[in-house]
């Protein structure tokens, strides 16, 4: 049986890499590359891979937002998140949507091709490394909305701009970035973002 794989990556020489590598196995064929994440499902439906191989941080759809769309629109496609953050709240986050395996980059090469047919056999992969520290740090604490305000606040956006993106009033903004301060246990919000993201919450 042949595996069909596909591969999202934003990464041109780290697709290519990974193309190569995969390949040199008997049982895989890569059957398609996209490098943003709003190319995953349509990718998907065109060539219906067996496995896809999901980067966390792309343009267009992060990784974990495209596990999600994949598992509602191409049930059948297991999804591995394949990424360079071995962040424990990316861990507990790849699961939620449904992600059946997830492998840091530095993984040795027989680790993500034993993973790629494990999850075919019906198995969760998951770093060993990284399922100790997901249990060990617990789930996030910030609420979906305070998420929303700390991302939104990346750029370094203005209270008002961020009330006008999410449709908040700006004293609303405040109490969740005060929220999300105190649960990071930061002193103010570029840190409590740095903190956040850290952990894998954002």
């Amino acid at each position: 049986m042949t595996i069909r794989l596909l591969l999202a990556d934003d990464q041109v020489l780290v697709r290519q890499a990974l193309r190569a590598l995969l390949e040199l196995e008997d049982d895989f064929t890569v059957v398609a590359e996209v490098g943003r994440g709003d190319e995953v499902v349509g990718a998907a439906r065109e060539h219906h891979p067996d496995v896809a191989l999901l980067d966390v941080e792309m343009p267009g759809l992060d990784g974990l937002a495209a596990a999600a769309l994949l598992a509602e629109h191409e049930p059948d496609t297991r999804v591995v998140v394949l990424t360079t953050f071995g962040r424990a709240g990316y861990l507990r986050r790849a699961m939620d949507a449904g992600a059946v395996g997830f492998v840091v980059k530095d993984a040795p090469a027989e680790a993500l091709a034993d993973a790629i047919r494990r999850v075919l056999r019906g198995e969760r992969v998951v770093d060993p490394a990284l399922a100790v520290a997901t249990l060990a740090a617990g789930e996030s604490p910030l609420t979906a909305r305070e998420r929303d305000v700390l991302i939104a606040a990346r750029s370094g956006a203005s209270v008002a701009d961020i009330a006008g993106s999410l449709y908040l009033s700006e004293g609303t903004v405040r109490n969740y970035l005060s929220a999300a301060i105190a649960k990071t246990g930061t002193r103010n919000r570029m840190e409590a973002i740095l903190a956040a993201d850290e952990r894998g919450w954002l």
